[in-house]
């Protein structure tokens, strides 16, 4: 017996994707810039257009339903996103009620990282699990949490903002507005910045180079630490002790069993991974030293898959 269908959504700051889900397979997809001017009327337009892309072809009858993966904060009891900071004008919009009306078919909205995290529980690196931490290193970090069999939603659907424990009472400006998260440390924005300054510092490495014809990001970090490249190696490295320190405090905090890593950053889990589990040993009480970090399996269809199996699962996550 085949999977059911659900139509997946994911709404980014720079693009808007749609995917038509079956299980963990991709059966369709669709995508186009996300019309940030526009505001959300103009973004529920185009989820419209993709959703009828995806599914063209399929009769209403055999789509569970439609689960959209977005940036907050949102309430994703009341299915409203409270405020989207890259997206300006996206301030108390109940996108759920507001789809649903449009195509008829029941909505689900949720945290794009608590989403991801469902996808690699149910589909990818978590499965079997009972308690898991995903963590996306990306332009932000963020993710969501499994704990006794069951997403962590806490008050509103808020809970598991991974990326905005506060790591040190001084050092960068997070973009949350606070001092010293995780995020403001440890995610590939901070990583490439990092990386530009060092570029400026050392002309001669590879970073150097690229920074002299274009903007320098994490990207280029892993690309040059793969060719080498000392400094992008220090970077790396770094960013590694980083996240290891971060990665402690979330197993204190949850206690999985395994954390799983996703996100651009996670590109480079290979040159990272002795650096992680080391540092996080070292700051990880006696009973918590057995947890292990591992790379995301479904990459960037990670809140595709997950947004659909809540759908899939509706009820039971």
């Amino acid at each position: 017996m085949s999977a059911p269908l659900a139509i997946a959504i994911d709404l980014g700051g720079t693009q808007l994707r749609a995917a038509l889900v079956a299980g963990a397979r991709v059966e369709a997809r669709a995508a186009e810039p996300t019309d940030v001017a526009g505001g959300p009327e103009a973004v529920l337009a185009q989820m419209q257009r993709l959703i009828g892309a995806v599914s063209a072809g399929i009769t209403a009858d055999r789509i569970n339903g439609i689960g959209i993966s977005a940036p907050g904060p949102l309430d994703s009891e009341a299915g409203v996103v409270l405020e989207i900071p890259t997206l300006p004008g996206w301030t108390d919009v109940p996108l759920r009620d507001r789809l649903a009306a449009a195509t008829g078919l029941p909505v689900l909205l949720e945290n794009d990282g608590i989403s991801a995290a469902y996808g690699e529980w149910r589909h990818g690196a978590g499965r079997g699990l009972s308690h898991l931490v995903y963590a996306t290193v990306s332009t932000g970090l963020g993710g969501g949490v499994i704990v006794d069999g069951r997403i962590m939603h806490g008050r509103r659907g808020m809970a598991g903002h991974i990326g905005h424990f506060t790591m040190a009472p001084d050092g960068p400006r997070c973009p949350c507005g606070t001092i010293g998260c995780f995020e403001a440390f440890a995610s590939g924005s901070a990583l490439g910045r990092r990386a530009r300054a060092a570029a400026t510092d050392h002309p001669e490495s590879a970073l150097g180079r690229a920074a002299a014809t274009g903007t320098v990001d994490a990207r280029h970090v892993v690309e040059a630490a793969r060719a080498g490249d000392e400094l992008a190696l220090a970077l790396i490295e770094e960013e590694a002790a980083l996240l290891g320190r971060g990665f402690a405090s979330l197993v204190h905090l949850y206690s999985p069993e395994r954390i799983v890593m996703g996100g651009g950053v996670s590109a480079a889990f290979d040159l990272m991974d002795g650096t992680i589990h080391r540092v996080m040993r070292a700051h990880l009480m006696a009973a918590f030293r057995d947890v292990v970090v591992v790379r995301a399996e479904l990459a960037e269809n990670a809140g595709l898959v997950g947004a659909a199996a809540l759908v899939a699962d509706r009820g039971k996550a």
